[in-house]
């Protein structure tokens, strides 16, 4: 696992100027559970895929409520994300509690990514092994920020992390421009639709995904599985969709191709099952 002598300590510089440490913990956010985020003027949307280490267990939460204006999607050891989230509500309430108004988004982002950038620079530590996406509503409009594990923080319109997230980036990143002016109903289908991606053939359920939703005049908040499949439903959501209709006559001349052209089975959860 160890690349050369110098991935043994966190504030071991490689003659290269690289931390490996540090690139070990983004690769850990890499291996976990995918997760979405995306953005209009008014409403926010994060969106996760639910993974269970076995059909007799449960998944693990990958949303997490931080204050009623706030939320956090992670992708990465859940365990570290749990405590992040626990940091970020500390703060809320500490802030609502001295100054009587809700924490600026990008204030707390900054906090996080100070608090990330410490575990970079202390031998006694690690770096966290989580990624966030931290989506809110403040006086100034919505924001959706990721928190990277080295300490840097980007905001974003749209994004996506975890497992297979690159199918989901590319689906947004077609989609974009128009995410400013879309409607709260339009964004919770573009959400959808970039999570699907990530399944790789896999079909879209209620019990695979969380999706929450923060905007003006409405908390955050995650929605139920009815109202998820629901949203399904109306949209004709699916991962197994049918391939377009092609003439019997074509279908029936070259049915072996079609067999070995088929799409291949998923992969089965990530290498890491965080």
């Amino acid at each position: 696992m160890f690349r050369n002598q110098y991935d043994t300590d966190v504030t071991t510089w490689s003659p290269a100027g690289r931390l490996f440490q540090v690139e070990y913990a983004m690769e850990a956010v890499k291996q976990g559970s995918a997760a979405i985020g995306l953005r209009s003027k008014t409403h926010v949307i994060l969106a996760s895929v639910n993974k269970a280490n076995s059909e007799l267990s449960s998944h693990q939460k990958k949303i997490f409520k931080v204050d009623d204006h706030i939320g956090v999607a992670i992708a990465g050891l859940t365990a570290d994300g749990r405590v992040l989230s626990r940091y970020m509500r500390t703060e809320c309430i500490n802030y609502s509690y001295s100054y009587e108004s809700p924490l600026p988004v990008g204030r707390l982002v900054v906090q996080l990514a100070d608090k990330a950038q410490v575990c970079t620079q202390r031998s006694w530590k690690r770096p966290y092994g989580v990624g966030l996406l931290v989506g809110g509503l403040d006086e100034s409009g919505a924001h959706l920020y990721y928190n990277c594990p080295s300490g840097n923080y980007f905001e974003y319109q749209a994004f996506a992390i975890g497992s297979r997230s690159q199918a989901a980036k590319t689906y947004l990143e077609r989609k974009f421009e128009t995410f400013m002016e879309s409607s709260r109903e339009c964004l919770l289908k573009d959400a959808l639709f970039a999570l699907r991606e990530t399944l790789q053939g896999e079909k879209l359920t209620s019990s695979n995904c969380t999706v929450a939703v923060v905007g003006v005049g409405e908390a955050f908040h995650t929605l139920d599985k009815e109202t998820i499949q629901a949203l399904i439903n109306e949209f004709e959501i699916a991962g197994e969709d049918a391939p377009a209709e092609v003439p019997e006559e074509a279908a029936s001349d070259e049915p072996a191709a079609s067999e070995e052209g088929a799409a291949p089975a998923d992969e089965g959860a990530a290498p890491m099952d965080i």
